[in-house]
């Protein structure tokens, strides 16, 4: 594979992926691919079946093989959490109340780190799978974050309101996802952060609902966590690990107050976005008197003009959300084109991304 040491910065979004989108870098391509296989793997490792009912939504192999038994032997990463999302948005019945989620990985191959320039931790969600996640992706409205001391914004940030429910719902043997993923990722910081240590750069990727919590996680990374904040932790002098979201057919998670705080706490967002592909395009509409373009910038693929409605009639509706993040816009043709679930598959992603040269 492609050595992107010297790079490794600008790949993960340093200066916004300017000059790297189109045409596609090949290093950057490499990486996206490799971070939707990590996405993969959190499908392959969910318990679709359930061959007892207990064992339905949970995770189907343990940490130490769940990378090679999902598919992919030899990555130089090893897994060290798994992450739970729970939901009560669908009736009993129907609700499977904590399911397995994604899981969080981190880079001990030397090799691999030498490579990459860093020691890299992946954080990967998969998307919709039970019953309550369905209910939960129609809960379109948005709800205000909790406010921070100091905030003083004429328009709050706010988020879709399903999405923010499975993020901090905590489950009946475990906190939230939230919690786990800061528990989680302040252990790591703890272990491989400080003076003398590689770089440290956290990658949150997902895919579709995944795609929204990897956006809500790199949030919550940047703008709460207590190593963003001091650098590693009160103890140590190293520099807080740079945090990028990579997402694949993700829906618009927030409004434009959440992008701007998001972006203003240096967390970056990349968006691979199908143009074919209708989750990419809900919930929300744009509105006048916001570009709407998550951050394009001169030299990026053009886009068609997207219909505008007044600012005033779509907050009222409570549905005035913004994209987040830059954008990578790749276009399905044939019968794919035609086809809703086609469209939105993640391996069609992949196979779009790998053979994207504009």
């Amino acid at each position: 594979m492609m050595r992107i040491g010297r790079q490794w910065t600008e790949l993960q979004g340093a200066r916004d992926w300017d000059g790297l989108l189109n045409p596609l870098d090949g290093a950057l391509r490499g990486e996206l691919v490799r971070y939707g296989e990590f996405v993969r793997a959190a499908y392959a490792s969910f318990d679709f079946d359930g061959g007892a009912p207990s064992s339905y939504g949970s995770c189907r192999f343990p940490t130490s093989s769940l990378l090679r038994r999902s598919g992919l032997p030899e990555t130089g990463y090893r897994v060290t959490g798994i992450l739970h999302a729970a939901s009560t948005s669908a009736p009993g019945w129907l609700s499977c109340r904590s399911s397995y989620i994604g899981y969080v990985a981190v880079c001990d191959d030397e090799d691999e780190i030498e490579r990459l320039g860093r020691r890299d931790v992946v954080i990967a969600f998969r998307g919709t799978a039970t019953c309550g996640e369905w209910v939960d992706n129609f809960k379109s409205t948005l709800t205000h974050l909790p406010p921070r001391s100091g905030d003083g914004e004429a328009a709050p940030p706010m988020v879709e309101s399903g999405f923010w429910r499975l993020f901090t719902t905590p489950g009946e043997a475990h906190g939230s996802l939230q919690q786990q993923v800061r528990g989680e990722v302040q252990r790591i910081v703890s272990e491989y952060g400080g003076e003398g240590m590689p770089p440290l750069s956290i990658t949150v990727t997902g895919h579709s609902l995944g795609a929204a919590l990897a956006v809500l996680t790199a949030y919550d990374i940047t703008t709460n966590s207590p190593m963003q904040r001091h650098g590693g932790g009160d103890d140590d002098d190293g520099e807080a690990p740079m945090v990028t979201a990579v997402s694949f057919g993700g829906p618009r998670v927030g409004n434009a107050a959440f992008r701007r705080r998001l972006e203003e706490s240096g967390g970056k967002v990349l968006r691979v976005v199908n143009s074919n592909d209708v989750v990419t395009k809900v919930p929300g509409f744009p509105v006048d008197g916001d570009d709407c373009g998550g951050g394009a910038r001169e030299g990026d693929a053009p886009a068609r003009r997207k219909p505008r409605l007044p600012r005033w009639l779509v907050s009222k509706m409570g549905w005035e959300y913004s994209d987040v993040g830059r954008e990578l816009r790749l276009c399905s043709q044939g019968d794919t084109a035609r086809n809703v679930v086609a469209s939105h598959d993640l391996d069609l992603y992949l196979k779009l991304v790998a053979a994207c040269t504009y």
